[in-house]
Protein backbone atom coordinates (compact mmCIF):
# COMPACT_ATOMS: atom_id res chain seq x y z
CA UNK A 1 0.00 0.00 0.00
CA UNK A 2 1.63 3.46 -1.27
CA UNK A 3 0.89 6.71 0.67
CA UNK A 4 -0.61 8.78 -2.12
CA UNK A 5 -3.28 6.12 -3.13
CA UNK A 6 -7.09 7.59 -3.10
CA UNK A 7 -9.10 6.01 -0.05
CA UNK A 8 -10.81 3.58 -2.23
CA UNK A 9 -8.02 1.76 -2.93
CA UNK A 10 -6.56 2.00 0.10
CA UNK A 11 -10.08 0.42 1.51
CA UNK A 12 -9.86 -2.07 -0.92
CA UNK A 13 -5.92 -3.13 -0.17
CA UNK A 14 -6.96 -3.60 3.62
CA UNK A 15 -10.19 -5.57 2.41
CA UNK A 16 -7.79 -7.83 0.32
CA UNK A 17 -5.54 -8.65 3.17
CA UNK A 18 -8.05 -9.39 5.67
CA UNK A 19 -9.62 -11.67 3.16
CA UNK A 20 -6.51 -13.25 2.20
CA UNK A 21 -5.08 -13.55 6.00
CA UNK A 22 -8.64 -15.37 6.42
CA UNK A 23 -8.28 -18.12 3.86
CA UNK A 24 -9.66 -16.89 0.80
CA UNK A 25 -8.32 -16.17 -2.66
CA UNK A 26 -8.71 -13.09 -3.77
CA UNK A 27 -9.35 -12.55 -7.33
CA UNK A 28 -10.59 -10.05 -9.93
CA UNK A 29 -14.13 -10.67 -11.75
CA UNK A 30 -11.70 -10.44 -15.33
CA UNK A 31 -9.80 -13.23 -14.07
CA UNK A 32 -11.48 -15.75 -12.04
CA UNK A 33 -9.42 -19.75 -11.49
CA UNK A 34 -12.45 -21.24 -9.72
CA UNK A 35 -9.79 -23.97 -8.56
CA UNK A 36 -6.82 -21.61 -6.89
CA UNK A 37 -7.96 -22.39 -3.42
CA UNK A 38 -11.13 -23.68 -1.15
CA UNK A 39 -12.77 -20.57 -1.47
CA UNK A 40 -12.56 -17.29 -3.78
CA UNK A 41 -13.44 -13.63 -3.07
CA UNK A 42 -13.93 -12.50 -6.53
CA UNK A 43 -13.82 -8.26 -6.63
CA UNK A 44 -16.06 -6.32 -8.98
CA UNK A 45 -18.82 -9.88 -9.65
CA UNK A 46 -21.26 -9.22 -11.92
CA UNK A 47 -24.85 -9.66 -11.22
CA UNK A 48 -27.90 -9.31 -12.12
CA UNK A 49 -28.67 -5.61 -10.11
CA UNK A 50 -24.66 -4.93 -10.72
CA UNK A 51 -21.74 -5.45 -9.59
CA UNK A 52 -21.41 -6.48 -5.85
CA UNK A 53 -17.59 -5.37 -4.65
CA UNK A 54 -17.11 -8.93 -3.05
CA UNK A 55 -18.52 -12.41 -3.97
CA UNK A 56 -17.30 -15.38 -1.65
CA UNK A 57 -16.87 -18.42 -3.59
CA UNK A 58 -17.19 -21.70 -2.35
CA UNK A 59 -17.29 -25.21 -4.79
CA UNK A 60 -18.50 -22.69 -7.49
CA UNK A 61 -21.31 -21.50 -5.51
CA UNK A 62 -21.43 -17.95 -4.03
CA UNK A 63 -21.96 -18.43 -0.12
CA UNK A 64 -21.60 -14.47 0.66
CA UNK A 65 -21.75 -11.32 -0.39
CA UNK A 66 -19.18 -8.15 1.17
CA UNK A 67 -20.05 -4.41 0.09
CA UNK A 68 -17.87 -1.93 1.35
CA UNK A 69 -19.07 1.05 2.90
CA UNK A 70 -16.91 4.24 3.78
CA UNK A 71 -16.54 4.30 7.86
CA UNK A 72 -19.40 6.55 8.57
CA UNK A 73 -21.55 4.51 6.43
CA UNK A 74 -20.73 1.53 8.29
CA UNK A 75 -22.48 2.66 11.39
CA UNK A 76 -26.10 2.64 9.09
CA UNK A 77 -25.37 -0.66 7.71
CA UNK A 78 -29.19 -1.68 8.07
CA UNK A 79 -29.45 0.85 5.70
CA UNK A 80 -27.51 -1.05 2.73
CA UNK A 81 -29.45 -4.53 3.98
CA UNK A 82 -32.03 -4.20 0.90
CA UNK A 83 -28.74 -3.99 -1.31
CA UNK A 84 -27.29 -6.93 -0.01
CA UNK A 85 -30.65 -8.71 0.69
CA UNK A 86 -31.41 -8.15 -3.75
CA UNK A 87 -27.88 -10.16 -4.44
CA UNK A 88 -29.51 -12.71 -2.92
CA UNK A 89 -32.60 -13.50 -4.51
CA UNK A 90 -31.96 -12.97 -7.87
Amino acid sequence: MTENQNPERKARDNIDALLSQAGWVVQSARRIDLNAGAGQAVREYQTDIGPADYVLLMDKKAVGVIEAKRPEEAQRLTAHESQTEAYAVQ
